[in-house]
C-alpha cells in the first residue's frame, strides 16, 4: 500500500493509510516510511525521536539518516547521489536533490517508472534520441507509463513540408519511430473522415510491427469514438465496429493466475471464464486454506471486494475466516450508503459511474474498488459489479 501510494505520488493518502499498521509490526521499510510521513505532516520532534529509536535498534542507514537530517534541518546539505534500492529511497532522492533529473532505462523497476509518470518527472531533451524514445515506447507498451507521453514527442518530431505532403510515400523511407510520428501527425493534420481512417489503421500496422499495440489500442478506441460513426463511409462501417470491441478486449491484457494472492487466483476463472460452481468451490477451499497457513498474509481491499461478492454468488468462505473484522477497516462513504437506504438506486448508479469517470476500473485504488463493489452486491447489480471484478482483479500480462 506505501509503494502503491508512493509510485502515484500521494504521500498525504500513504501517510493515512500507514495508520493501519499496528506496533506490533516491526518492518524498518515501514517504520522510515513513518517517520517521513510525521516529517511530511510537520511533527518533526516526534519524527526525530522514531529517528532515534529506529538507530538504537541499528534498523536505519547511512542514506535515510542524510536525508531525513536534511528534512529536519539539521544539516544543509545532502548528497546528490539517486538511491534506486526501494521506492522509498528513490522518491527521497528526487524530493531533496536540487534540479533532480533521471533517465530510466529497461532495467528500471516498474513502480519507479509509474512515480516518475504520475510526478511529471519523464523528460525528453532531444527528440534524435531514437534509443531514448524506444525505451519510452517499451515502457508505455507495459503501462508503466502514460501513452500520452508518446503521442506527445510523436507531436514534436519535424517534419519539412514536404515530407508531410507525402508521408504516405515516405514513411517507409524512415526509422519506425519516426515512421510512426509521421503517420500521427498526418492524421491530426487530416480533415476528410475517409483519410483519417486510413492513416489511424496505418499507425496501427506500424505499432504491431514492433509490437506495441497495446500503446495504441486506448488511443484508437478514442479517435474512432470521436468520429461520428454516421459520417463514416459504408465500406469503413463493419471494421471500425470489430476494431472497436476487439481493442476493448485485448486492452486490459492476456490474465496471469497467481495463486499466492486470493483476488488473483484460480477463483476468478468463475467470472472470467464461467467455470462451474463446484469447480469453484473446491477452489475457494483450497485457497483460503492455503493463504491462511501464511501469518504475513495482507488482506487486501480487493482480496475483500472478491470475498464478499463470493458470498453474495452462494459460495462458502471458510469459518476461520475473520471477513467481519477485516471489512471493518474500510468504510462506505456514508453519503453514498444512505441511498441504499433511501433506495435511491438509480441516483446511486449515476454516483458510482461519476466516481469511475473516464478511467477503467483496474485503475481505481483498492479501497474504492473494495466499495463499488459492496455498493453494486447491496443494489444486486451483479452484471455491472462482475464487469469490475474482471477489469479490476486479475493480474495481467
Amino acid at each position: 500500500m506505501v509503494d502503491e501510494s508512493i509510485a502515484q505520488a500521494d504521500i498525504k493518502k500513504g501517510c493515512e493509510k500507514i495508520k493501519f499498521i499496528d506496533t506490533s509490526v516491526k518492518d524498518s521499510y515501514l517504520e522510515k516510511f513513518k517517520i517521513y510521513c510525521l516529517v511530511f505532516n510537520n511533527k518533526k520532534p516526534q519524527a526525530q525521536l522514531l529517528l532515534d529509536l529506529l538507530r538504537e535498534q541499528k534498523q536505519s542507514d547511512k542514506f535515510f539518516d542524510d536525508k531525513i537530517n536534511y528534512l529536519l534541518g539539521i544539516s544543509d546539505k545532502t548528497s546528490n547521489k539517486i538511491n534506486e534500492k526501494n521506492l522509498l529511497n528513490f522518491y527521497l532522492s528526487s524530493i531533496t536533490i536540487k534540479d533532480f533529473s533521471y533517465q530510466p532505462t529497461a532495467k528500471t523497476k516498474q513502480e519507479i517508472w509509474k512515480y516518475l509518470n504520475a510526478s511529471n518527472l519523464i523528460k525528453l531533451e532531444d527528440l534524435s534520441d531514437k534509443k531514448k524514445i524506444k525505451e519510452l515506447e517499451e515502457a508505455a507498451n507495459k503501462s508503466q507509463i502514460d501513452e500520452n507521453i508518446i503521442f506527445d514527442i510523436y507531436k514534436q518530431i519535424p517534419f519539412n513540408l514536404s515530407t508531410l505532403i507525402n508521408a504516405k510515400n515516405l514513411y517507409q523511407t524512415l526509422d519506425n519511430t519516426d515512421a510512426r510520428s509521421l503517420i500521427y501527425q498526418k492524421f491530426l493534420l487530416s480533415e476528410n473522415v475517409e483519410s483519417k481512417l486510413e492513416y489511424l489503421f496505418l499507425l496501427e500496422d506500424l505499432f504491431k510491427k514492433d509490437d506495441l499495440q497495446k500503446i495504441f489500442t486506448k488511443r484508437m478506441n478514442q479517435n474512432l469514438k470521436e468520429i461520428n460513426l454516421d459520417s463514416i463511409p459504408e465500406r469503413y462501417q463493419e471494421i471500425v465496429e470489430k476494431k472497436m470491441i476487439v481493442n476493448d478486449e485485448i486492452k486490459l491484457g492476456k490474465v496471469k493466475y497467481n495463486d499466492k494472492i486470493i483476488h488473483q487466483s484460480r477463483i476468478l476463472k468463475y467470472y472470467l471464464e464461467n467455470e462451474e460452481q463446484k469447480k469453484i468451490q473446491k477452489e475457494i477451499d483450497r485457497t483460503f486454506k492455503k493463504i491462511g497457513k501464511n501469518r504475513k498474509y495482507f488482506y487486501s481491499a480487493k482480496d475483500l471486494a472478491l470475498t464478499e461478492s463470493l458470498i453474495k454468488d452462494g459460495f462458502k468462505i471458510p469459518e476461520n475466516f475473520n471477513f467481519t473484522e477485516l471489512i471493518s477497516k474500510y468504510e462506505v462513504p456514508k453519503n453514498l450508503s444512505q441511498l441504499i437506504e433511501k433506495k435511491q438506486n438509480a441516483f446511486l448508479t449515476l454516483k458510482i459511474v461519476e466516481i469511475i469517470g473516464e478511467d477503467e476500473p483496474y485503475q481505481l485504488d483498492p479501497e474504492t474498488i473494495y466499495f463499488i463493489t459492496n455498493l453494486l452486491n447491496e443494489m444486486d447489480l451483479i452484471q455491472i459489479r462482475n464487469k469490475v471484478l474482471i477489469s479490476a482483479l486479475p493480474l495481467r500480462v
